[in-house]
C-alpha cells in the first residue's frame, strides 16, 4: 500500500470538499478501493499505486478547474472524475474565461475584474517586466499583488518583494515615532492591505518573518540583485528617472516585475521630475517588456470615483487649453 498527499494551497478547500463534504463523498465513491482522508488543505490517498495515480490525475483536473473558476458544482465534479482526460481539459478547464488569481482567507476569491486588469494578467504571462499605468482605483496594485501571491503559491518564484518610493502625498507627516520599520510603514500600508485580503494572517506573519515576502522603500533596493522573485514597484510616478533605472537594473534571473503608477498624482517636489513616463516611453518597444494603460472604465472602487476622475481630466484639459492660448 502507498500513501500520497496532495496539497490544495492554490484553491479554497471548502469549494473542493463541498458543504458537509459532499464533493469529498463523490470522490470516495469514484475510487472505492482507495482510502481518502481530508486534512485541512491536504488530501491523503492510500492504496494501490495505479489507483492513486488515476485519482491524482482527476484531482489535478478538478483543482485546475477551481483555480480558473472558483466554484465547482457536484455535477461538474462527477463529470471530471468520470470523463476522458482530454475532453475534461477541453470543456472544463481551458475554455473557462474567469480565472481566479488567488483564494484568500474565508474563501474570498481575487480575480481580474475589468478588461485592462485581465490584460495585466496576460501581459505578465508573456513578459518579465510590465508597466501598468492608470488612475486611482483601477486595481493596478491589487491585481499586481494577486499575481505575485499566485506565483509564490505555485512555486514559480521563491519570494515577493513589494516596494514604493517613500514620498509624502502632498502633506507633511511630521515626526513619526518608533523604529525605522514603524516610520516607513505608513507609506507601505496599501501593500499590507492587499496582502491581508489574500493570505491568512498566520501564514502572512510567517512569510514576513522569513522574508519570503518583503516590503521596503525603493531606496532599499539599491545594490541588490533580485533573483527568483516577483517584484512590484508601486506608485512609480513618485520615482525619479535615476531611481527607476536603478530599480529596473536590479532584476535578476527568474524574476518578474510590475511597475504601477498614476502620472496624474505625482507627489514629488516641484523641481523634481517623475521618471515613470520616460521609462515607459523609451522601453516600450523592447521585447519582454509589456505595457497596460488602465482608465476610468477599470475603476472598481465607489461608483463616484469614476466620475471624479473624469471631472479632473476635463479640468486638466481646460487648463492645458488656457496655457496654450496664453503662449
Amino acid at each position: 500500500m502507498t500513501d500520497t498527499i496532495i496539497n490544495l494551497d492554490t484553491i479554497n478547500p471548502i469549494e473542493f470538499f463541498g458543504v458537509n463534504n459532499s464533493k469529498l463523498d463523490i470522490l470516495k465513491k469514484s475510487f472505492p478501493r482507495l482510502k481518502i482522508l481530508s486534512r485541512g488543505t491536504q488530501i491523503k490517498l492510500s492504496g494501490a499505486p495505479e489507483q492513486i495515480a488515476e485519482a491524482k490525475e482527476k484531482i489535478t483536473l478538478a483543482v485546475q478547474y477551481l483555480e480558473r473558476n472558483g466554484h465547482m458544482s457536484d455535477n461538474y465534479l462527477e463529470q471530471i472524475l468520470g470523463g476522458d482526460d482530454e475532453v475534461v481539459i477541453d470543456h472544463f478547464v481551458e475554455r473557462h474565461p474567469n480565472e481566479v488569481l488567488v483564494f484568500g482567507p474565508n474563501g474570498r476569491t481575487v480575480r481580474a475584474r475589468t478588461t485592462n486588469q485581465k490584460k495585466m494578467v496576460e501581459e505578465v504571462a508573456k513578459n518579465d517586466i510590465v508597466f501598468a499605468i492608470g488612475p486611482a482605483g483601477t486595481g493596478k496594485t491589487y491585481t499586481a499583488v494577486a499575481l505575485a501571491v499566485r506565483a509564490l503559491k505555485n512555486k514559480q518564484v521563491k519570494k515577493i518583494i513589494l516596494t514604493r518610493p517613500a514620498v509624502e502625498a502632498g502633506e507633511s507627516l511630521g515626526f513619526l515615532p518608533g523604529d525605522l520599520k514603524e516610520k516607513i510603514d505608513p507609506y507601505l500600508r496599501p501593500l499590507y492591505d492587499a496582502l491581508d485580503d489574500m493570505i491568512p494572517a498566520d501564514k502572512l506573519g510567517y512569510y514576513m518573518t522569513t522574508r519570503t515576502i518583503e516590503i521596503a522603500p525603493l531606496a532599499y533596493m539599491r545594490g541588490r540583485t533580485l533573483d527568483n522573485a516577483f517584484i512590484i514597484l508601486d506608485e512609480a510616478q513618485n520615482a525619479t528617472d535615476l531611481q527607476l533605472k536603478m530599480f529596473l537594473t536590479r532584476i535578476g534571473a527568474n524574476a518578474k516585475a510590475i511597475i504601477t503608477g498614476d502620472i496624474s498624482q505625482i507627489d514629488l517636489p516641484p523641481k523634481v521630475k517623475s521618471g515613470l513616463e520616460k521609462s515607459a516611453r523609451i522601453l516600450r518597444h523592447i521585447e519582454g517588456i509589456g505595457h497596460v494603460e488602465l482608465d476610468e472604465e477599470d475603476v472598481v472602487r465607489h461608483k463616484l470615483v469614476k466620475q471624479i476622475i473624469r471631472a479632473y481630466d476635463r479640468e486638466a484639459e481646460k487648463e492645458k487649453e488656457r496655457r496654450e492660448k496664453q503662449i
